[in-house]
């Protein structure tokens, strides 16, 4: 076996590539144009022809993004929280007042805007919400049901409704530092990321604990494919799919392993119509592989750095990727 996956197919050609002039540390899609977030400043937004667009959102690092149809959201050590559109236009949707770094940002309903700096959670809807965490907060994500927002930190979780103002917060609580977050897509998990190399869950409606382990690395993405399904990770040198089609989810069941390489695989994007996975390794490989068979496609061949962001559109037909050296592209699989 090697990593070039020479034999397979390929959907190489169909790239329309681009360098960003920047370590690209995200990526989202605004119709047909992508988004490549860079680590530092800017964001460049890029359609699958013509030239890319360089946006100036930030005055330092960019330390998180999320995106939605309209726009993506990011948040910056310079203290800012910044809307950008496909034309390039940046708005400032907060500032914090302390010119604290704004770490995490996730989008909820009707155009809610949660973010975090330090041990400090907002959530601006109507009006201005402010939770204090146990600890630093280390990821935050809303829930698919309700106006309610998880938080991760240090022991464990914290549930939140902003708009119950009184109602005492939920805690799920688990030893460790907890760095990363995510809902089922029908509300019944959370799961979060941990410093060790393993996540942790809990089914909400009893609060019981999963415990998912056996990677060689920590965690720093995952998805889930469509229909809520799989949960796809990163963190392995295979594709690991938990399986969340039961009621009890993961519990006293084994993932499925899917595409081995020489190589950890870094980066995990689940398509919004299929299930397939595009996954990205550290030595620069992408592949696009079925979750029911295991087959694979190849997208992108091994480069001079690690996959950093990889983003579907949402019909499913484009794919643009980015590296930790600033090298993008854009799949054409129309």
């Amino acid at each position: 076996m090697t990593d070039t996956r020479s034999d397979i197919v390929s959907v190489v050609e169909r790239t329309h590539s681009l360098a960003a002039e920047g370590a690209i540390v995200g990526a989202h899609f605004l119709g047909r144009t992508a988004g490549f977030v860079l680590g530092e400043e800017a964001i460049v937004l890029a359609a699958p022809t013509g030239e890319p667009h360089r946006v100036a959102v930030h005055g330092g690092a960019i330390l998180s993004t999320t995106a939605d149809a309209e726009r993506i959201v990011s948040a910056g050590d310079d203290g800012k929280l910044v809307a950008t559109d496909v034309k390039g236009y940046s708005a400032t949707l907060a500032s914090d007042p302390k010119r604290r770094w704004i770490d995490h940002v996730a989008l909820g309903p009707d155009g809610a805007v949660a973010w975090s700096a330090g041990k400090a959670a907002f959530v601006q809807a109507k009006e201005l919400r402010e939770l204090e965490a146990p600890s630093t907060v280390g990821g935050l994500v809303f829930l698919p049901k309700g106006f309610r927002l998880a938080v991760a930190h240090y022991n464990g979780a914290t549930l939140w409704f902003p708009n119950a103002v009184g109602a005492a917060p939920e805690k799920l609580e688990w030893k460790g530092s907890h760095l990363g977050v995510t809902a089922s897509p029908d509300g019944r998990f959370l799961v979060t990321t941990m410093q060790e190399p393993m996540l942790h869950g809990w089914r909400l409606a009893d609060r019981q604990h999963m415990r998912m382990s056996g990677y060689a690395a920590r965690v720093k993405s995952f998805g889930w494919t469509v229909g809520g399904h799989w949960l796809a990770t990163s963190g392995a040198t295979q594709l690991i799919l938990w399986p969340f089609q039961a009621k009890d989810g993961p519990m006293g069941k084994q993932p499925k392993v899917l595409a081995p390489s020489e190589h950890r695989i870094v980066a995990v994007a689940c398509h919004p119509k299929q299930d397939i996975v595009a996954t990205g390794y550290e030595d620069g490989l992408v592949l696009l592989v079925r979750v029911d068979d295991g087959a694979e496609i190849l997208a992108k061949t091994p480069g001079d750095a690690p996959i950093t962001a990889l983003a579907w559109s949402a019909d499913g037909l484009l794919l643009a990727f980015g590296t930790e050296s600033g090298e993008a592209g854009i799949i054409d699989l129309a």
